[in-house]
C-alpha cells in the first residue's frame, strides 16, 4: 500500500517562503519615540517595576508553541533587536533642554550656529598677532562708517554713502585723542577740562583730574581692555555689571558693548577670543547666512534683535575675521519701515601710532 507524505497547505507554504525571505533582509529601522511617548513609556516601566518589586505579578506569560518546520528564530532576532533599542530609549532619561549659557534662566540661548561661528572667530582671534602699543602711544583705527539721519524736510530716514573715519586713542587714556573725518574739522577725543583745587585759602590753585571717570567697558582705554578677564563667563559678568540699567534690554546693552569693543579697540588676542566667548553666552544671538559691511565685503553675521532693531556683526566666511557691523530695523518704526539700515561700518585697519594725526608705519 503506497503512502504519501501530506504536503502543507498552500497558505503554509507562503508563510514558509516569507519567513525565509525575512531572514535575508536587514532588520527594519526603529523610529525614535516622541518626547511625550518616551515619557509615557518610562512611566509605564517604572509602574511595572514597582508592581513587580515584591516578586509578585512579574511572572512571564507562557510561551506559545510554534508549528514545526517554521524557522521562527530568524524572525525573532530583528524583533529582539528592536526591543533592545526601544529599551535603551525608554530607560535612558531624555537630555534636558539646553539652558541659556552662562547660567541665565530667561530667554532663548544663542543658537548652535551662532555659537559655532563665534567659536571659530575666537580661534582666529587667538591666533592673531598681539598689539604692540606703548603705554604712552596711541591706537589707530581706520574704518568706513555710515549713519542714517532725517533729511532737512523731515522725511524718512536715509543712509548716506559710507565715509572714512580715523581715530587715534591714547593707550592709557592720559592724553587726548583725535577723530578725523573728511569734510569736517578734526575733533579732539577724551579732552579733560582743567580742574583746580585749593589746598587752603591763599594757596596757589593746583591742577587735578578730580571728577574724571575711571576706564570701563563703556569708556575703555587700550590699557584697560588689555587687562580684561580672559574667561568668557567672568568677562560677561563684568560687561553686564558695567552696562546695567533699569530701562531697555540689558542683554542687548551687553551685546552692543562687546561689539563696540571689537570694532573700536585693539585688544590682545586672548581678550578678543574671550569677548567672542562672552557673546556666545548672551541669549537671543542668532546667525544670518549673508551680510555685507560698509566696504561691500560679503560675509556671515551673528545678530541680536531688540525692540525692533537688529545689530549684526559681520565675519569673513573663510578667516572668521571681524569685518564690521550693521544695524537694521526688523519692524516698522518712526525711523522707517522694516529693512531700513540705520548704521553700517567696516573695520579696515588697526595699528599703533606715536602721536595723534600721525599714520602708523606701513
Amino acid at each position: 500500500m503506497n503512502t504519501s507524505v501530506p504536503r502543507p497547505p498552500h497558505s503554509d507554504t507562503d508563510a514558509l517562503l516569507r519567513a525565509e525571505l525575512t531572514a535575508l533582509l536587514p532588520p527594519p529601522p526603529v523610529p525614535e519615540p516622541t518626547p511625550d511617548r518616551n515619557v509615557a513609556l518610562r512611566h509605564a516601566v517604572l509602574r511595572n517595576a514597582l508592581a513587580a518589586g515584591d516578586g509578585e505579578g512579574a511572572h512571564p506569560a507562557p510561551a506559545r508553541r510554534t508549528r514545526p518546520g517554521l524557522r521562527l528564530g530568524l524572525l525573532i532576532a530583528p524583533v529582539a533587536a528592536c526591543a533592545v533599542v526601544a529599551g535603551v530609549a525608554v530607560l535612558a532619561p531624555p537630555a534636558p533642554p539646553a539652558g541659556p549659557p552662562g547660567g541665565m534662566q530667561a530667554g532663548q540661548p544663542a543658537s548652535p550656529d551662532a555659537v559655532r561661528l563665534l567659536s571659530d572667530a575666537a580661534l582666529a582671534a587667538a591666533a592673531a598677532p598681539a598689539p604692540t602699543v606703548r603705554p604712552d602711544g596711541y591706537v589707530y583705527v581706520r574704518s568706513l562708517v555710515a549713519h542714517a539721519g532725517h533729511d532737512a524736510a523731515g522725511g524718512s530716514t536715509t543712509l548716506p554713502p559710507a565715509h572714512q573715519r580715523e581715530v587715534w586713542l591714547s593707550a592709557d587714556g592720559s592724553r587726548a585723542g583725535l577723530l578725523r573725518e573728511p569734510g569736517a574739522a578734526d575733533t579732539t577725543l577724551g579732552a579733560r577740562p582743567p580742574v583746580y583745587e585749593l589746598d587752603h585759602r591763599g594757596a596757589t590753585p593746583r591742577r587735578t583730574t578730580a571728577g574724571v571717570a575711571p576706564p570701563s567697558v563703556t569708556h575703555p582705554t587700550h590699557t584697560y581692555v588689555a587687562g580684561l578677564p580672559t574667561d568668557p563667563e567672568a568677562l560677561l559678568r563684568l560687561v553686564r555689571e558695567q552696562t546695567g540699567g533699569t530701562a531697555g534690554d540689558p542683554e542687548q546693552r551687553a551685546f552692543t558693548a562687546i561689539g563696540t569693543l571689537l570694532a573700536e579697540t585693539w585688544a590682545p588676542p586672548e581678550v578678543t577670543a574671550a569677548l567672542y566667548g562672552a557673546a556666545a553666552r548672551i541669549p537671543g544671538v542668532t546667525v544670518l547666512p549673508y551680510a555685507k559691511d560698509a566696504a561691500g565685503r560679503e560675509g556671515v553675521a551673528v545678530a541680536r534683535t531688540s525692540r525692533g532693531e537688529q545689530t549684526q556683526w559681520i565675519f569673513d566666511r573663510t578667516t572668521s575675521a571681524f569685518l564690521g557691523e550693521r544695524t537694521v530695523l526688523t519692524e516698522a518704526t518712526p525711523a522707517g519701515p522694516a529693512g531700513t539700515v540705520l548704521g553700517l561700518s567696516a573695520v579696515l585697519a588697526k595699528a599703533a601710532a606715536s602721536a595723534p594725526g600721525e599714520l602708523p608705519e606701513g
